[in-house]
């Protein structure tokens, strides 16, 4: 009698980073990568990613709802996490799929957890609870300066873009100084070229990721 076929285990890869850092377009990149290397690849994004996500999404980033407190943005954060977790991210990854995620947890403990004062243990906390304990195989950190995170927001800014220089510093001071204490987490310098990241970012990947699927 032949052995039971073993079960094919997905990755899951998150890309991290300050706003204007490049990482929706290096999560792009990365997944068309893993797919040429014939590594079937779902692209998701925070906040979103699902129904109710967008909906979510609408208001977290919509300009008009400035009068909304840090601890509601952070529960609407965790909703919709919550969301994507089981309907897309968990599934994808029981089918054997790497499903690389425009941003995931570690974004709420910098933004909300550091950068606007509501603690960063406590926000992993509520994180790990919402989430079910599912944890990044990898996480590539952009790390950008201020300036050049500027420069390269061009379009007209949301809700969270549009606070001030201080809380920007703030979110990528956060980056370095969370990412440290976080295993999975790996700092790139997003201040060079996209193809000198995303080689950087590729490298990283496939060397972590090669054994889990």
């Amino acid at each position: 009698m032949n052995p039971p076929e073993k079960k094919q285990q997905g990755c899951f890869i998150v890309i991290e980073g300050a706003d204007g850092c490049g990482k929706t377009t290096h999560a792009l990149l990365l997944c068309e990568h893993l797919r040429r290397a014939g590594r079937p690849a779902l692209l998701a994004r925070e906040p979103g990613g699902t129904g109710i996500g967008e909906a979510i999404r609408e208001m977290l980033l919509n300009p008009a709802h400035h009068a909304m407190s840090m601890p509601t943005e952070l529960m609407l954060y965790m909703a919709c996490r919550g969301q994507l977790t089981h309907e897309a991210i968990k599934p994808a990854l029981a089918e054997g799929k790497c499903v690389v995620c425009d941003r995931y947890l570690l974004s709420s403990v910098v933004y909300q957890g550091f950068a606007a004062g509501l603690g960063v243990e406590a926000v992993w906390e509520m994180g790990a609870l919402v989430t079910e304990n599912l944890e990044p195989d990898v996480q590539v950190v952009l790390d950008v300066s201020y300036e050049n995170a500027c420069r390269r927001r061009s379009r007209e800014s949301d809700r969270i873009e549009a606070r001030g220089e201080a809380f920007h510093r703030k979110v990528i001071q956060g980056y370095r100084e969370v990412a440290r204490d976080v295993p999975s987490a790996h700092i790139v310098d997003a201040n060079r070229s996209i193809d000198d990241v995303q080689r950087d970012i590729q490298r990283i990947v496939d060397a972590e990721t090669t054994e889990i699927d």
